[in-house]
């Protein structure tokens, strides 16, 4: 089989493959016999059919298969082979019909888009942002806070304690100034979330027993929904009560967090590693650290991103098969096209200089490398959950399920990638390290 390759311009090229009978007349013949010993027809027993009549009845459309198979192969290995850089597949240059018939000798061409040519290069003089984050002591205690909640409890209030912020307060609703007042017992409100202060003010230092006068209608701003809610009436029928009501305080509860005793130790982290109150604030401020480093070398790879995009600068590519490729891959949606280029070019643009890197440094991604990824991403999931120590059979099993599907294992050596060509870039460039609070860090996401 004869495959050239001929460049039109720096960005397009045209790929000529012609199939000689030599290659592929014994497959064929094989293929015809394979055929003969599976097809059923009337007058003949299974596997007994004559090669003649299955190639009368299926010749072409076997010939046709071999051929492809034939040529997709071919095509692929040349590609290989001569280290062909090219961007999409290869467009098939409509000839007008092929005549599929044996002994014939089939000639095929396609457009390829060629990857533009350029090179990315870092040296010290090249200077890039590094962020460290800051970790606050409110960071700390809020954290401290958010883990303490899961151990809490609600507790009631005496009668000579006062409602504070967050207080759930409870008792007899009702309403005033109109003949047929709604009355409702048990009804439960938390002041805190009136979207009005002024009536969220009237409940300040309120006590057991206590009666207060607010406007549930105002304090909610008419949201009907949580007015029928509180008053217990319909949806349609809480419209018509927006006037002042008494509620005569029968309970207030309060959250209290759980304490800081090593049942909560042993709850975030390993059994036993945490034996101290300080002990378990400094492996919290740990914890936070490390995961705002993570944040830090993303920022990284956005910025170096950028940088090496600018310096690399516009690079040519070509349009026209490119959009013919994302045509195909939208299903003919011309408008996603249209819409979606610059983007696509743009994330081509970073695909192309990551790649070019990766091999300049011989970046590798073994199995364990993934399987170490896919633990992180699993932990960190579990994590916006408050869940930190999970258990290592729970974690290996989680694991080996995200790892059986390929877009997912994909997506995680891609990752891999980055994570180990950022750490390799910063010593390459001169940072400009800058400590941050994390406001000002979350800031730059926006």
């Amino acid at each position: 089989m004869n495959i050239s390759l001929q460049n039109i311009d720096k960005v397009n090229a045209e790929l000529t493959a012609v199939i000689e009978p030599a290659d592929y007349t014994e497959k064929y013949a094989k293929a015809i016999k394979e055929t003969s010993k599976k097809v059923n027809m009337p007058g003949f027993r299974p596997g007994k059919v004559p090669a003649g009549l299955v190639k009368k009845q299926y010749g072409q459309s076997i010939l046709a298969e071999e051929i492809n198979k034939i040529l997709q192969e071919s095509l692929f290995n040349y590609i290989r082979e001569n280290k062909v850089n090219m961007l999409g597949e290869p467009l098939p240059i409509d000839e007008g019909p092929i005549d599929m018939k044996e002994g014939n000798t089939f000639s095929f061409k396609f457009g390829i888009a060629l990857a533009p040519e350029f090179k990315a290069t870092l040296t010290k003089k090249d200077k890039v942002a590094f962020y460290n984050v800051e970790v606050s002591d409110e960071m700390v205690e809020n954290q401290i806070t958010m883990y303490r909640q899961r151990g809490g409890s609600y507790e009631k209030l005496t009668d000579d304690q006062t409602y504070q912020d967050n207080d759930m307060v409870k008792g007899v609703i009702t309403e005033l100034d109109v003949e047929n007042p709604v009355t409702a017992e048990g009804a439960v409100l938390l002041p805190k979330y009136f979207k009005n202060e002024d009536q969220k003010a009237l409940f300040e230092g309120a006590k057991n027993n206590d009666v207060i006068k607010f406007n549930p209608s105002v304090a909610y701003d008419g949201n009907e929904a949580e007015l029928a809610s509180l008053l217990k009436v319909s949806k349609e029928d809480a419209a018509n009560h927006k006037g002042d009501f008494n509620i005569q305080i029968t309970e207030i509860t309060r959250f209290v967090p759980g304490p800081l005793n090593q049942e909560l130790f042993d709850a975030i982290y390993p059994k036993g590693e945490i034996k101290s109150e300080d002990a378990f604030r400094a492996k919290v401020k740990e914890s936070i650290s490390e995961q705002f480093a993570k944040d830090s070398d993303y920022k990284f790879i956005l910025d170096i991103r950028k940088y090496l995009t600018d310096k690399v600068g516009k690079l040519e590519f070509p349009d026209e098969k490119l959009k013919k490729i994302m045509l195909a891959n939208v299903k003919g949606d011309q408008s996603k096209v249209d819409a979606n280029y610059d983007k696509s070019i743009e994330d081509l643009t970073w695909h192309l200089i990551k790649e070019q890197l990766t091999e300049k440094y011989e970046i590798k991604v073994e199995d364990k490398d993934v399987k170490d990824m896919a633990k992180e991403v699993t932990k960190m999931q579990f994590a916006q959950y408050g869940m930190l120590n999970i258990p290592e059979e729970y974690l290996e099993n989680a694991t080996t399920e995200m790892l059986k599907k390929r877009e997912t294992v994909d997506n995680l050596i891609d990752r891999c990638v980055e994570v180990k060509l950022g750490a390799v870039l910063k010593t390459k460039v001169t940072l400009e390290e800058q400590t941050v609070s994390a406001e000002d860090f979350n800031k730059m996401f926006e």
